[in-house]
């Protein structure tokens, strides 16, 4: 979860405690005893046909509804879309700004960037990847490896709130030189710190190995998915926020979750390495913390569902991508985040976002 104008209250404390329905013209999925080809436009389902209690999910929607804060909802269920909702103004063709599923989105595009030999292992150092000269790296930073940044661990002094948080390193001019410029507080690879900046950094990274990060996602990600429309936010030449910076339809978000569901497959097509989707969404801390209605820890930039054998993105304020695998199910959300005053605010949104995924739409779906 990433947070915009203010960090949410809770991950201080993890820190501490550590659905596209296409063109009427174009093929749809129609077989399901596979993996859906995500390239394809959705195919609906009442929940019935797929095994959810109708009226459990109505509920669900009746809870997104009345939080005026919600833009959409949508429910996949064994490889169909159940549920589309968009509140307010939204409308399906929007492109959200889904703030840290960002991290999510340049996870898996490490991933994709080790599978053709762009990074050759994880624990490769930034000092083996980043061309000599090219970024101000201490003695200490060159020992980074590609696996310290993918589980926020990078061990720099960091605060993702208040007037020395994100605001001021996202205005700072010179992102990389911000967080570079920060002491070291941990060896890198023993502690967890949220770090937008790290996720950023992890992203500069990769563009050196695979060029421009939004064409390398475009070629490997999007086009693969049928993903036509996404953005990313400017921070300078030929660099993007990789922390916070992506903008994509709520329909598109649940093809990335569906893609995880189906550990990496759409159709008959491997879009994603063998072993990935298990490796990003596995938690790789002993410790979990309360965080709204579940337990939460980390992956490889995905959190981890630890109650509900499930994991998310998580984005600033409640934009979600939530896979449960044993019920075969993806939940989406998204939501208007900007303006939120107060500082637990965004903290607040979140766990009631998360009522009504875990709550609301996590009973309608009995595991399978």
């Amino acid at each position: 979860m990433t947070p915009s104008k203010s960090r949410p209250a809770f991950l201080q404390a993890l820190t501490l405690a550590v659905l596209l329905v296409g063109c009427a013209d174009a093929p749809t999925n129609v077989e399901f005893d596979g993996p859906v080809d995500l390239a394809l436009p959705w195919a609906e389902a009442a929940p019935a046909e797929v095994g959810m209690n109708e009226a459990a999910l109505r509920r669900a929607v009746e809870m997104a509804e009345a939080n005026p804060r919600f833009r959409s909802l949508l429910v996949i269920r064994r490889g169909r879309l159940v549920t589309e909702r968009y509140f307010g103004d939204a409308r399906r063709d929007d492109l959200a700004d889904v703030r840290s599923v960002t991290k999510s989105v340049v996870s898996t595009l490490t991933g994709l960037a080790l599978e053709r030999g762009r990074l050759t292992r994880l624990d490769q150092t930034l000092g083996e990847i980043v061309p000599e000269g090219a970024l101000d790296l201490d003695e200490v930073e060159k020992s980074i490896t590609v696996r310290d940044l993918l589980t926020m661990s990078g061990g720099w002094a960091w605060t993702e709130t208040g007037s020395v948080g994100y605001n001021q390193w996202i205005t700072s001019g010179d992102p990389v030189g911000y967080l570079l410029a920060k002491p070291h507080v941990a060896e890198p690879g023993t502690t967890f710190a949220y770090n937008s900046a790290s996720a950023h950094l992890l992203g500069v990274v990769l563009s050196a190995a695979v060029g421009p990060l939004p064409a390398f996602a475009n070629e490997t990600l999007m086009t693969p998915l049928g993903i036509t429309a996404s953005g990313w936010e400017v921070l300078g030449p030929n660099e993007v926020n990789g922390g916070a910076g992506l903008t994509i339809r709520p329909l598109d978000m649940a093809r990335l979750g569906q893609l995880f569901l189906q550990d990496g497959w759409s159709g008959t097509r491997r879009v994603l390495p063998e072993g990935w989707v298990g490796q990003a969404t596995t938690a790789h801390y002993p410790w979990t913390s309360s965080a709204g209605p579940t337990r939460a820890s980390y992956g490889y930039l995905w959190w981890t569902d630890e109650e509900n054998d499930a994991y998310m993105a998580w984005g600033y304020g409640g934009q979600f991508i939530y896979v449960a695998p044993r019920r075969d199910l993806v939940v989406v959300t998204t939501t208007t985040w900007w303006r939120i005053d107060g500082e637990s605010a965004p903290a607040n949104l979140s766990s009631q976002v998360l009522d009504v995924i875990i709550n609301g739409v996590l009973p309608a779906a009995p595991p399978d």
